[in-house]
């Protein structure tokens, strides 16, 4: 069994629902207290083991390659002045563990890890999707490669949410279930309330065999006029073993504005620097 080393970034996003903060930053710049969201995304991918880091960006996203890259003058100024440089860990990325590429059209989430192709190469590889958060120790992914390698195959996070939402998310057509683990028999992106196989979404995080870029060559638009990476996967069940990861930890939905504060709230409420301020404030804004 291949391990993990390489995981795909869809960035190219034009973050609409977030206007007019995206209109010049992108939204996986956004900062959830102090860190943006795509560096919470690489974080956990570095946890589970992962060595690439692979970015598929678009027009206006050249600030999150600044990021990973050394911003000498700021490293100077700080060194100089004797400044803590730990808030800088984990934000530099060498030539050699990242690669970044473009995806010229918003055709679709399938259409942006397809582009991914030639740099995932013949083995497999993670999906974060950095606007859904997932907050844990260990984080998601590092509990979905433990998985992985028991079982193979390929494999995406779930989350229960309550069925009346179900036609927002991809949902899973679960089979037998042991422990964290789910079969999937079927998955459907967007269903109908009343279609829904069942309440467990697609959750943001997936580990797939090479197969699904082959499947994607020739997949054809689905939901929203779009090349959905649900369908290809769809296509490989049966194929190769499928499994679903139940999460332990929180998702906080950051494409959304409510989840981004939730997020923010949350992990504000965790630090030891801010909480017992924070709760006051909370508090106070409640009475």
């Amino acid at each position: 069994m291949k391990p993990i080393r390489k995981a795909v970034f869809p960035v190219a996003g034009l973050g609409t629902r977030f206007l007019p903060a995206t209109k010049a930053v992108p939204k996986e710049m956004m900062a959830v207290v102090d860190r943006p969201l795509i560096q919470y995304a690489v974080d956990e991918a570095r946890e589970a083991g992962i060595e690439q880091m692979i970015f598929v960006t678009g027009r206006g996203k050249s600030a999150i390659e600044d990021h990973f890259d050394i911003a000498y003058e700021l490293e100077a100024t700080m060194t100089a002045r004797g400044k803590d440089m730990s808030a800088l860990a984990g934000t530099r990325l060498t030539p050699g563990n990242c690669a970044y590429v473009r995806q010229q059209e918003p055709l679709g989430l399938g259409h942006a890890i397809w582009c991914a192709r030639d740099i995932v190469g013949d083995e497999p590889f993670a999906i974060f999707l950095p606007d859904e958060m997932m907050h844990g120790s260990p984080g998601c992914m590092k509990q979905m490669v433990d998985a992985y390698q028991q079982v193979g195959g390929n494999m995406i996070s779930v989350l229960e949410v309550p069925h009346e939402k179900v036609s927002s998310y991809g949902v899973i057509d679960p089979g037998e279930r042991k422990g964290s683990l789910t079969e999937v028999k079927g998955l459907v992106e967007k269903p109908e309330v009343a279609d829904a196989p069942s309440n467990l979404i697609v959750s943001g995080r997936y580990i797939l065999q090479p197969e699904v870029m082959r499947v994607l060559e020739t997949q054809q638009a689905g939901a929203g006029g779009e090349i959905q990476l649900t369908d290809a996967m769809a296509k490989m069940i049966g194929e190769q073993p499928f499994h679903a990861h139940t999460f332990d930890g929180k998702r906080y939905d950051c494409g959304s504005k409510s989840g981004f504060i939730q997020a923010n709230l949350a992990l504000a409420m965790e630090r030891d620097d801010m909480k017992d301020e924070i709760r006051a404030f909370a508090i106070d804004l409640l009475n």
